[in-house]
């Protein structure tokens, strides 16, 4: 049996998360520590690779991701990195 995630793409946020980190003006290990506050270990290397599609993302990271973006979830899935009318 096939799984879901047997492309190339290993998550669906990459480009926005590169893209809504980089309008805060933060780097990938701003964004780690960020995270690491809030309990979720996700190091400098891992950011780079959830941003080149190389990493899963599990749904407490997208959930922390959000919240240190000060975005909705949804926003993370947007074609434009931006919320969708």
């Amino acid at each position: 049996m096939a799984r879901i995630i047997d492309g190339e793409k290993k998550n669906l946020i990459g480009k926005n998360l590169k893209k809504l980190r980089k309008k805060m003006k933060i780097s990938q290990q701003e964004l780690s520590a960020k995270l690491e506050l809030l309990g979720v270990y996700i190091c400098r290397g891992s950011v780079s690779r959830i941003e080149d599609y190389s990493r899963t993302v599990t749904d407490i990271e997208l959930y922390a991701i959000a919240e240190v973006l000060g975005v909705d979830i949804g926003e993370l899935y947007s074609k434009d990195g931006s919320k969708e009318n």
